[in-house]
């Protein structure tokens, strides 16, 4: 029977499911139409053309912006979309603008969001093809868009580092290009450009009020401008479905752009140990409540493939060799059911013990000797307090932990099921620590700690500032005040909060994590694998 934990999952992930579609839907039907009435495809629309099987693009940071920029009306999906998929039967990072959300403008979050699509490619050293159509900075944001090393300029910056790295980059205008957002097209190996779109630094009417000249778009910045007196642009296509052909075509010419395996490479996705849906009647995110983290790991990796390094020691973190669709890989798992070690007391699942901390950091560098790319799933409420753990040495155990995680030069894929919290989001490979790929199942938790302790201690700082002005705190005011801050802090832990500002890559269905980590190991075939180095360790 499902235990109405399981059911609150399954829910969850029908919810998230519903606003992802949401938010796909971008500007919203009417905005679209009028991107039809101009002749041209919304973003989406131009992926599935480009794409030899749209059901298999794997998209970042769709929730990007999530219930962010209100006072101007919102940003759905922070108006770009990334993500990868083949191309003529190459694996390619895509990043498309939305002009149906603000025209395409860049808010900050797009920015961040196209700054990590450049990573995640020169990374996995993926071809980027640019699909552009833009009305540039968003001005009333400008001073959060252009200056800073994560703004606007950064992203051309990653243009001309990525092409000197020997990267693929293609771009297509398929509308405007105006402003400093010209320069990411041209910095690209190749330049399309349909008719009707435009490609200049300023428009005509900035254009008359700077230098008195009145000019037409077409003399400014048109495509036959630009193909046959600027000599800007390689190709000019008449239009969007023309330019796709011809860029698909261009790809499939490009000798650096070579055919990548399938992601489940000789090995089907349904040969698990236990049918991928378990997950959902295995995992429980209910306070107190136990769950076998290797019981999960048999829905998602290879059967017979798991390999379990030190079992008997360190128990509250699993370290285990394993494949997923026949690919190599470590994993790094919170164990979270109760353990009784060797010698010494009870220990607390999902808490990072120094035994569990000495392990992991052993078996990171063992997966950078073997140049395994490491899994590291989370749902930990981070490293053991107290006299006992002190003694044994949890700092020093704890820094050797980071050290080797941080060091490590083999692809970090992160998975977020359940809490990640304080320093065990560090020690987990949190975002602060450089993963190659972050994904997390709804309902997924990511703070400093947990809201219950948080609340607790917030709503007492929060009294004892109230008693100073002189107010008194009667039971019903500190009722109100708990509340309050609970329902701040649940918000701000809350996944999709997180996501929204660009801290996980992928919120995925539980029961698809399987085909998820599949196609993200799949990306780190090309790897570049350098000296493994830790540094000073207190051993």
């Amino acid at each position: 029977m499902t235990s109405p934990a399981i059911n609150a999952l399954r829910a969850l992930n029908e919810e998230f499911q519903q606003t992802e579609r949401e938010i796909c839907a971008g500007g919203g039907p009417k905005a679209a139409d009028r991107q039809h009435a101009k002749g041209r495809l919304t973003a989406r629309e131009r992926i599935d053309k480009l794409l030899d099987d749209p059901s298999e693009f794997q998209e970042y940071a769709l929730w990007s912006a999530f219930n962010m920029y209100t006072e101007y009306g919102g940003a759905p999906g922070a108006g770009v979309v990334t993500g990868v998929g083949r191309v003529e039967g190459r694996r390619c990072m895509i990043v498309a603008n939305d002009a149906t959300v603000k025209a395409g403008a860049f808010f900050p979050m797009t920015c961040k969001k196209i700054i990590r699509a450049q990573e995640i490619a020169r990374k996995a050293r993926l071809p980027l093809l640019y699909l552009v159509d833009s009305a540039g900075v968003f001005l009333p944001l400008q001073e959060d868009v252009f200056p800073d090393t994560d703004d606007f300029g950064r992203i051309f910056f990653n243009n001309a580092t990525i092409s000197a790295a020997g990267i693929p980059q293609i771009s297509a205008i398929m509308g405007f290009c105006v402003a400093g957002g010209g320069y990411l097209p041209v910095l690209c190996d190749n330049l399309l450009m349909t008719d009707g779109s435009g490609l200049y630094l300023a428009g005509p009417a900035l254009v008359k009020a700077a230098i008195g000249q009145e000019v037409t778009d077409e003399e400014l910045g048109g495509a036959l401008m630009h193909a046959s007196v600027s000599g800007t642009i390689d190709f000019r296509e008449p239009d969007d479905d023309a330019c796709i052909t011809r860029l698909r075509s261009l790809v499939a010419k490009h000798n650096a752009i070579q055919p990548t395996p399938d992601p489940f490479m000789g090995a089907a996705p349904g040969e698990t140990e236990r049918p991928q849906s378990d997950v959902y009647d295995l995992f429980s995110d209910k306070p107190g409540a136990q769950y076998d983290t290797r019981e999960i790991l048999k829905c998602i990796v290879d059967a017979g493939s798991i390999d379990e390094y030190k079992s008997e020691y360190g128990k509250t973190l699993v370290t285990t060799y394993a494949t997923i669709g026949g690919q190599p890989c470590g994993i790094v798992a919170n164990q979270k059911t109760m353990q009784r070690p060797a010698q010494g007391g009870i220990q607390i699942g999902g808490v990072i013990y120094h035994d569990s901390a000495d392990k992991g950091a052993r078996f990171i560098m063992d997966c950078n000797q073997r140049k395994l790319p490491i899994l590291f799933v989370h749902d930990t409420t981070g490293f053991m307090v107290g006299r006992e753990s002190e003694q044994h040495g949890i700092i020093r155990a704890g820094a050797k932990l980071v050290n080797a995680m941080s060091n490590t030069t083999t692809a970090k894929i992160v998975l977020i099921m359940g809490g990640s919290y304080g320093a065990g989001n560090y020690a987990m490979c949190g975002r602060a620590f450089d993963p190659f790929l972050s994904f997390a199942w709804p309902g997924s938790r990511c703070a400093v700690m947990g809201a219950a302790q948080a609340t607790g201690v917030l709503a007492s700082i929060e009294e004892r500032s109230r008693q100073r002005k002189g107010e008194e705190i009667d039971p019903d005011t500190r009722d109100e005040i708990l509340n309050a801050i609970r329902a701040s802090y649940n918000e701000q832990q809350d996944i999709r909060h997180g996501a929204a500002r660009g801290w996980v890559d992928r919120i995925i269905q539980p029961h698809e994590t399987r085909k998820e980590l599949g196609a993200a190991l799949a990306l780190t075939r090309d790897w570049e694998h350098r000296e493994f180095k830790t540094g000073v360790l207190q051993v």
